[in-house]
């Protein structure tokens, strides 16, 4: 575990050693605020709901960009045959890749406290499920950045990396939609509304947080993550 927190941590701090971090900061909250605002002071109502149903799709083509150039830049750069002679485990190398993504997304979510905390002077939140959601965020965040992960492992290119990400997170955040499942039998529609991301998030974003969400966003991220893995170690 010592192995995975020490890539991590070099990972994160990659992040802010170029202008990655602080552009995506920058330019995610610029563009979480104006999309919230504009909105929130035509509603006239304290209430935190519009963004949190906002985040899944900044987060669409937030993540895939955090993802992109893990590995298909030191593909690209040849640097990834250098890492993986290092006496560290390909699966640490996964993981440590992982939750410095993950550390980023949350760097991003807690910039956005103090909106949040200007709602709640407006207004009277409901902290259980404004901390629900935010734990949906992560969940959902952790799961976009798991796919990207998958496709940054089989390209050089960042932006094909980018684009098919986008793709494949779009088509797992929507696939239990009533616009997909309309034309499908009956009896197959629970199990395509039960892979869907959205619709797991809509259940933790309203405050209720149900193990049966919690496990399938786990289950999601690791099977992602050991994919990332059996790719990864077919390069060696």
């Amino acid at each position: 575990m010592n192995t995975v927190l020490t890539i991590a941590r070099r990972e994160w701090l990659a992040y802010f050693r170029s202008p990655i971090a602080y552009v995506f900061l920058v330019t995610y909250l610029a563009l979480t605020a104006f999309l919230f605002f504009r909105s929130f002071f035509l509603i006239g109502e304290a209430e935190l709901r519009p963004f949190f149903m906002l985040m899944p799709w900044i987060f669409l083509f937030y993540v895939p960009a955090v993802a992109m150039g893990k590995w298909a830049e030191e593909r690209k750069q040849g640097t990834l045959e250098l890492l993986l002679t290092l006496p560290v485990a390909d699966r640490d190398v996964v993981l440590g890749k992982f939750f410095a993504g993950l550390g980023l997304i949350a760097a991003a979510l807690l910039c956005t406290f103090p909106m949040t905390f200007t709602v709640s002077l407006l207004g009277t939140l409901d902290w259980g499920a404004v901390c629900g959601a935010y734990l949906g965020l992560l969940c959902l965040g952790g799961a976009y950045l798991a796919v990207g992960l998958v496709v940054s492992s089989l390209t050089q290119n960042q932006i094909v990396a980018f684009i098919i990400a986008v793709v494949a997170c779009f088509l797992l955040l929507v696939i239990g939609e009533p616009i997909f499942t309309v034309a499908m039998p009956q009896g197959v529609v629970p199990f395509f509304q039960y892979l869907g991301l959205g619709y797991h998030f809509e259940s933790i974003g309203r405050g209720v947080i149900d193990t049966r969400d919690v496990v399938y966003y786990v289950s999601l991220i690791g099977f992602f993550l050991w994919v990332n893995w059996q790719i990864i170690l077919k390069r060696r």
